[in-house]
């Protein structure tokens, strides 16, 4: 299944990891397809922060919570774990469809 190309509304929350240059794609699609008050979580780098372009991607679509893992978590490369993966600096982006105040910042782990 191709999320991007979806039209079918979900009535539900999204949680995924996804291809890291199609980011913003999955942010704008999961928040096109899903109702009022439901949620988009996406576990993505913590330079997700960074650049011009996202912030006017997160001026119009806020996330509600950035939960930020307070230790490097080890990947699978396309979900392979017996080869050591990068250790990455990671967050729980979590937006809620409606939502347009502040971001809050949390920790987890």
């Amino acid at each position: 299944m191709d999320f991007l190309s979806q039209t079918e509304p979900f009535n539900g929350d999204i949680v995924t990891n996804p291809p890291y240059k199609y980011a913003e794609d999955f942010i704008v699609k999961a928040l096109e397809l899903i109702p009022e008050g439901h949620k988009v979580c996406l576990f993505l780098k913590i330079q997700f922060l960074e650049g011009r372009k996202r912030k006017d991607l997160f001026k119009k679509y806020p996330p509600k919570t950035v939960w930020v893992s307070s230790s490097r978590i080890q990947h699978g490369k396309n979900g392979n774990f017996q080869n050591k993966s990068s250790m990455m600096a990671t967050a729980w982006y979590v937006w809620e469809k409606g939502y347009s105040g502040p971001t809050y910042l949390k920790w987890f782990n």
